[in-house]
């Protein structure tokens, strides 16, 4: 081993080329005990990340090459940052031995037939779906820590389950009546070129989309949130695209006692080291958390007696898809979980 030459687990990033390989780059940079062997991005094969990416230049990365092009059995994980149903079809092909993060919403459904209705075609791996474990860290870490192939939650659906979740299965809200409206950033939908995403369009307004529960994380939703109230929950939620490069900001109506819910989120999260709860009365902005792992969550009660306003925020890259992989990868590792993810957040 040469001076200054680090040891650790081998990792490839397949879809390297995107915003979420991009992020996954940044973090993994900084992590003490993992090394980027291998990146992959089918489309720009052969160039050099600098090319792809100049705020990585003062990296020493491998140039991007094709998936059937890396070597697997020197790889100990595999973040697959690729698209919704090229993931199911590149995993199925990787060893065993291949521990696998997957970004793309392949796994995230347990039901083929969910799968189906929300992405709009079959799923081609489905043995391989039955043994994924949904990858929400804060709730699912035992389980993680004992996964080969790991499925990493939605943006949006990170972001709403990190506020419900708790208050959902204390029961302490009505649960036929939760109303969550999101301010989406527009790095959530890709580095691809698309006209509603273009500057002139996007600026000095905001767009909802999906309107009418037709968002595909509302798949996610229904799946986690039936699961734990142990009956049918379905939630009204709309997303807004806002013209801001990375973040979302989440809030949430609901009936319930506002002191109890905020003592329920207290409970929850006093020993996780990425969600912070907020002082009673106080709500998070947006780039309290950018560019960083932590989940901020504020509770105020509503002037109408018996309702309560919840607002929860975090970076939709990073809390949301790769910094979320990344603590997944360590949990599945036995690394420190906070390994690689404690910078703090980049304001203003």
């Amino acid at each position: 081993m040469q001076l200054g030459e680090k040891m650790g687990y081998n990792v490839a990033i397949l879809g390297a080329s995107g915003y979420t390989g991009a992020e996954l780059i940044r973090l993994i940079a900084n992590h003490p005990d993992l090394i980027i062997t291998a990146l992959s991005g089918e489309r720009k094969a052969g160039m050099a990340m600098p090319d792809v990416y100049p705020h990585l230049r003062h990296l020493n990365l491998p140039a991007l090459c094709k998936i059937g092009e890396i070597d697997f059995s020197n790889i100990d994980v595999a973040f697959c940052a690729l698209p919704h149903a090229t993931s199911q079809a590149v995993i199925s092909t990787l060893p065993n031995s291949v521990k696998v993060v997957d970004l793309s919403a392949d796994f995230r459904l347990r039901d083929p037939d969910e799968y189906q209705k929300w992405y709009g075609k079959e799923h081609s791996a489905t043995e391989l779906q039955k043994t994924a474990v949904y990858g929400l860290s804060e709730f699912y870490r035992e389980d993680i820590k004992k996964a080969r192939l790991v499925a990493g939650t939605g943006c949006n659906a990170a972001t709403g389950q990190f506020i419900l979740r708790p208050l959902i299965a204390s029961n302490v809200i009505d649960l036929d009546n939760i109303i969550l409206d999101l301010k989406v950033a527009v790095s959530g939908a890709g580095r691809s070129a698309k006209e509603h995403l273009l500057f002139g369009e996007l600026e000095d307004s905001v767009l909802p989309y999906a309107v009418g529960g037709t968002h595909r994380h509302l798949g996610e939703f229904d799946q986690e949130f039936s699961l734990l109230a142990g009956r049918d929950v379905r939630i009204q939620f709309t997303p807004n695209l806002i013209p801001a490069t990375r973040g979302i900001l989440a809030t949430a109506y609901v009936r319930g006692d506002a002191q109890m819910i905020y003592e329920t989120y207290v409970k929850q999260y006093m020993d996780e080291p990425f969600v912070k709860v907020l002082p009673f009365g106080s709500v998070p902005a947006m780039k309290h958390v950018r560019g960083s792992n932590f989940c901020h969550i504020g509770v105020v009660a509503d002037r109408i007696e018996g309702r309560a306003i919840i607002v929860g925020t975090l970076d939709n890259l990073t809390k949301g898809s790769s910094g979320q992989a990344l603590q997944n990868a360590n949990l599945m590792l036995g690394l420190d979980e906070t390994s690689g993810l404690l910078s703090a957040p980049i304001y203003p």
